[in-house]
């Protein structure tokens, strides 16, 4: 009886609280795609597949612009289907020292691969890259929204970025959206 009485005062609540965590945790990581380490691999898959590319999302543990857009942007429904259905998605911790092999397959930690090779100081930084490893639209810091986030990823896929700059692109997508309201 005094055990039972323990657990529930005591075990239960711990399990409840490790339980929630956890969930939170997957719910936040729903986008991004699991990956052995090696993005050369990673681009035959995307072809295979039929991507358009590779999204990397730099990211940082204590980094709150990468958690908000964890947390309100990238684990939305219409945000999943349409990045997910264009790109394979993988998150890089620009401080770990987990080994990876990049888009040539040359290996090195991703911290390295983060700050020598992307030029990652600040995050969050998505940087999309073509099926042939090349890096065709960076775009630091997080987007306003759901709606700004989709529109960066129509610039890619539908290759407004060959023409453009993102911000005219935005400016271009607000005045559209304004002419149709009113």
């Amino acid at each position: 009886m005094l055990l039972a009485a323990l657990i529930r005062r005591f075990v239960l609540p711990f399990l409840l609280l490790v339980f929630a965590f956890t969930a939170q945790a997957a719910d936040d990581r729903v986008i991004f795609d699991q990956s052995l380490g090696d993005f050369s691999e990673e681009l035959i898959e995307a072809k295979d597949q039929g991507k358009k590319g590779i999204l990397l999302f730099f990211e940082m543990d204590e980094c709150p612009f990468c958690h908000r857009m964890k947390t309100t942007v990238l684990n939305q429904p219409d945000v999943m289907s349409y990045f997910k259905k264009n790109f394979l998605i993988f998150a890089v911790d620009i401080e770990g020292d987990v080994e990876i092999a990049d888009f040539k397959g040359q290996t090195m930690t991703m911290k390295k691969f983060a700050l020598t090779h992307n030029r990652v100081r600040a995050t969050p930084v998505f940087a999309f890259f073509d099926l042939s490893g090349n890096r065709i639209v960076r775009y630091t810091g997080p987007t306003s929204g759901v709606e700004e986030f989709m529109w960066l990823g129509e610039f890619v896929v539908k290759e407004h970025y060959k023409n453009q700059r993102f911000t005219k692109y935005k400016r271009q997508k607000r005045k559209e959206k304004k002419n149709n309201k009113g």
